[in-house]
């Protein structure tokens, strides 16, 4: 991923990542007490540091759709968060679409959220929401518009260079939502759509692992145990683990209808 900001010498990003990783923050909070305020900021923000290898954007162009089927607390909605932004903050997107279920769970989760695009965005580029417009504006002129798949017929008609869909497998319109959407995928040198969501056996999620045109991402909810609360893992988790519901919630198995 490039870094727009470069507050962080590549050795100080070494180090960082290094303190990352070892059992006792105490090291991180060293390291993070030597840095200066301007420094600081920018390890916060720089997603490159904090993510793990499965968490960056895809290399190369073969690609059009990044399919994320991970289970909960995994960080789907930070890595959609942080594709909009980098896209948007590196010049190669000015009109995206943020699809939700519906426009709530968009600006709660997309764009409010602990880990939506307002959260994780640098303050050199901070977008600002404008719920009378549903859509964010960042400072370099990029749109985002919030469309929900309650109503898939808004889709029809917009055009975008990018889009961010969350929850898909959620969605009763799905196919008539991702068709609108395609259709209106159509600006830019190489449009493309990142989809974040938990997996349940439905013909499109079926369809897109099949796709070509797709990069598959999977991931399990134990390998982001680390930023997730006590309780949740020790009560939830535990729960859950080794029935049906678990394997698709926490270990994102496409599971077959006849094993429910």
């Amino acid at each position: 991923m490039i870094a727009l900001h470069n507050g962080l010498s590549r050795s100080q990003r070494q180090k960082a990542s290094k303190a990352r990783n070892l059992v006792d923050p105490a090291n991180l909070r060293e390291f993070v007490g030597e840095l200066s305020n301007t420094e600081a900021i920018e390890l916060y923000y720089d997603w490159q540091t904090w993510a793990r290898p499965n968490q960056f954007i895809p290399p190369g162009d073969l690609w059009t759709i990044w399919l994320i089927l991970a289970g909960r607390g995994w960080g789907k909605t930070r890595c959609g968060a942080e594709f909009v932004r980098y896209h948007v903050e590196n010049g190669l997107a000015g009109r995206v679409a943020l699809i939700a279920e519906d426009a709530g769970d968009a600006r709660d989760v997309m764009i409010e959220g602990e880990s939506g695009i307002l959260a994780i965005s640098h303050p050199k580029c901070k977008p600002v929401f404008v719920p009378s417009k549903r859509r964010i504006e960042w400072p370099n002129g990029a749109i985002a518009t919030i469309y929900s798949d309650n109503d898939p017929e808004t889709l029809r008609g917009p055009q975008h260079d990018l889009a961010w869909v969350d929850e898909l497998a959620k969605f009763r319109n799905v196919e008539d939502m991702w068709s609108n959407l395609m259709f209106g995928l159509r600006l830019g040198q190489k449009p493309r759509v990142c989809i974040t969501t938990t997996p349940k056996p439905i013909p499109i999620v079926r369809k897109l692992i099949d796709d070509d045109r797709v990069f598959l991402t999977t991931g399990t909810t134990h390998e982001n145990f680390n930023n997730l609360a006590p309780t949740f893992r020790d009560e939830i988790v535990s729960q859950y683990e080794g029935t049906r519901l678990g394997r698709q919630e926490l270990y994102a198995e496409v599971i077959d209808p006849e094993d429910y």
